[in-house]
């Protein structure tokens, strides 16, 4: 069993803190983790890339080759779809649908989330509102981490079971917030899974 996620998104936008509560998730399992640096303009709006890979098997190397993605987790659009030389044919991007404009040529969003849409099994959130709907506007990773939770090889337990430790020093109230912005984008996720009759 093994996961393989790429990581994207702009710097700002919660990577790091997506990527360590997967892991903890992960190693609270039993399972191996490996994860390569976050790379690029990690400042506030620079594009940002990392692999994570979870197996039940020693993992020899924290980079996944091209093709080879089980999952691209993208907390912005136009940042999910340089990634798709790594997605695997079976594999699964999911994806915020609100744009962060960090660039002047950024494309209109609509020929964005065509191209998505063109994506085999890819999944749109608009992870934004969902987190507003929650009182957690600064949950939105916490919303798109819910969101590919139904994809994952850890349960959904050990996941909020990891937001408690990453946010610990925060305090209650921030973790009881992230942990339902998790738990929406996880219904989220179910509720158009049952409507498509798809089981993963």
């Amino acid at each position: 069993m093994k996961t393989d996620i790429i990581l994207a998104g702009v710097g700002g936008q919660g990577i790091l803190s997506i990527a360590a509560v997967l892991g903890f998730a992960a190693m609270n399992s039993g399972l191996h983790v490996k994860q390569a640096e976050v790379h690029g303009m990690s400042q506030r709006g620079g594009a940002v890339q990392s692999h994570l890979r979870i197996s039940d098997t020693a993992i020899h190397s924290d980079l996944i080759p091209r093709g080879g993605a089980d999952m691209i987790l993208s907390v912005e659009p136009l940042e999910s779809l340089r990634y798709l030389e790594y997605l695997a044919p079976a594999g699964r991007l999911v994806t915020n649908t609100t744009p962060e404009r960090n660039i002047p040529n950024y494309p209109e969003i609509t020929e964005v989330l065509a191209a998505i849409e063109h994506v085999a099994g890819s999944i749109t959130i608009d992870a934004d509102a969902i987190a507003a709907e929650a009182n957690n506007r600064r949950g939105m990773n916490m919303v798109m981490t819910g969101a590919a939770s139904p994809f994952l090889s850890v349960s959904f337990d050990a996941l909020t079971d990891a937001v408690r430790s990453v946010f610990a020093r925060k305090g209650e109230a921030i973790i009881a917030a992230n942990i339902a912005a998790l738990e929406a984008g996880r219904s989220y996720v179910a509720a158009r899974l049952a409507t498509t009759g798809e089981t993963r």
